[in-house]
């Protein structure tokens, strides 16, 4: 039953990447506006997880999953007949404030329901193939309903799934909350929310579009607001935020490794996405088979890992995860425009092999790491770690690869098609391909080889970046992590 909302959360990560050219051409949504269609779900979860985390020890994990459900399946339903991109950005938030809650309510019931190390570490691995599992199927059933409906059918698949968990799970989860949690303090929710985002908002314009006044005062605030909030956490007695969580080398090193690795992935999923449909131009369908291996791959690593974690000491299968992962990226960056699928689908199977490891290992260390009570703020942090990581990932590694197109575009001259045309073409890769359908043959095959060509680059690029990333979260994890024992052996050194 725990599984229904991590698989729902994963299948709409996945099947938005396969709609959002749809989208795109349906709406008219602008590259900046793709971009916060993407990734606003993602700073929307981020933002209200710890409050929701919080808010589930007091009023109940159980309750807050229901609430959650019903506000989901009211939002996807909504989002599914968006009729411009402003309504489908506004309602794509609402489902990230109801998304908020069911992540946290989920792995903060697992680690209540089971106390043994061996079996929480089985659970949660459990837990993470079911969210990886979401994300391989994600892309066949968005590719089959792209196939034969319109974009809006990739939202309605949360309907039914929410309808199932709020039926059953009255009879099937247990309840929990903690009894000694004071009031929630609603200053200290404003002031999470008034950090995360101007912070997130002030990043993603500012790798997008280079420095400029409005992003810059942007982050300022959310920098200045987040210390607000960490000094009024350390004198309330009952804090949104309890910031003696991160006094424990498992917990601080787990939710930044996390973090990196979930930005990493989120971002480099959008582009493998991006590639195989308007580079190597399959239909949604065809990508979606094309990336599932990856996903697969990521749940065989997962499921081995608590079995290898029981012999040998969990930094170094996480490092050794990693480093399969590096090889993945390296051969990302020596994908081609032309003929470069089977590089392209060979690099994201290695990256994803290599992700298993450190997603099901630094979340048990996260919430293994903490007393029973404090479990749901332990997974709001720990989820508030990953989406935000995958919502900054989509858009860091989103607008370097947009402006690494728009560099090598820039030259661009193609006899024949205006500049008005070339400029459009010029924003991003599918909006190229729009261009290019509007053209005679030669022109528009012309225009959109350049197109290609550009995003690979950015891809490449983007490749690179994130091999050296993922290098020092290996560092760190081996650093950090080092003195925990396997999980075979006696108690973890916390």
């Amino acid at each position: 039953m725990l599984a229904l909302p991590t698989l729902l959360l994963a299948l709409d990560f996945s099947v938005l990447y396969l709609a959002l050219p749809s989208i795109s051409a349906d709406l008219g949504a602008s590259g900046v506006q793709q971009l916060w269609i993407t990734d606003v779900y993602g700073f929307m979860v981020a933002g209200f997880l710890i409050t929701m985390g919080t808010l589930g020890d007091r009023i109940g994990r159980r309750r807050l999953l229901l609430v959650g459900a019903a506000l989901f399946g009211v939002a996807s339903a909504i989002a599914a007949f968006s009729v411009n991109a402003e309504m489908l950005i506004v309602t794509r938030a609402l489902m990230g404030i109801a998304g908020a809650t069911l992540m946290p309510s989920t792995l903060a019931l697992i680690s209540t329901m089971f106390r043994d190390p061996g079996q929480r570490s089985t659970a949660i691995s459990v837990w993470v193939s079911c969210f990886m599992g979401g994300t391989a199927i994600g892309p066949v059933i968005g590719g089959v309903l792209l196939e034969r409906f319109w974009w809006g059918s990739v939202f309605l698949i949360g309907v039914p799934v929410m309808a199932v968990l709020l039926v059953a799970a009255p009879f099937l989860l247990p309840t929990h909350r903690d009894p000694g949690a004071g009031r929630l303090d609603l200053t200290s929710v404003a002031l999470s929310l008034g950090a995360i985002l101007p912070v997130v908002y002030g990043v993603k314009e500012l790798a997008s579009g280079g420095v400029r006044p409005v992003p810059v005062v942007a982050l300022a605030a959310g920098v200045i607001l987040g210390l607000v909030f960490v000094n009024r956490q350390r004198r309330l007695a009952h804090p949104l935020l309890d910031l003696r969580l991160f006094g424990s080398r498992s917990f601080g090193a787990g939710v930044a490794g996390m973090t990196l690795n979930s930005a990493l992935m989120g971002g480099i999923s959008l582009l493998i996405a991006l590639y195989l449909q308007t580079v190597a131009g399959l239909s949604p369908l065809g990508a979606g088979l094309w990336l599932a291996p990856a996903s697969l791959v990521i749940i065989i690593s997962a499921m081995a890992t608590p079995v290898l974690a029981r012999r040998v000491r969990p930094a170094y299968v996480i490092v050794a995860g990693l480093g399969v992962a590096v090889i993945g990226y390296l051969l990302l960056t020596q994908a081609a425009a032309v003929g470069g699928l089977p590089v392209v689908v060979a690099g994201n199977i290695l990256v994803g092999l290599g992700a298993g490891p450190i997603t099901a290992l630094a979340t048990d260390l996260v919430v293994g790491s903490v007393r029973p009570e404090q479990a749901g703020s332990a997974a709001a942090i720990s989820e508030t770690g990953a989406d935000l990581g995958i919502a900054l990932g989509i858009a860091v590694l989103g607008s370097l690869t947009t402006a690494v197109y728009r560099s090598a575009f820039g030259d661009v001259t193609v006899a024949g098609v205006p500049d008005r045309l070339l400029e459009a073409a010029g924003e991003n890769v599918e909006a190229a391909a729009t261009v290019a359908g509007q053209l005679p043959a030669a022109p528009g095959t012309a225009l959109l080889a350049a197109a290609r060509d550009a995003f690979t680059t950015g891809l490449n690029l983007t490749a690179a970046v994130s091999g050296v990333v993922v290098i020092g979260i290996a560092v760190l994890a081996l650093t950090a992590l080092r003195h925990i024992p396997p999980t075979g052996h006696a108690a973890n050194e916390k």
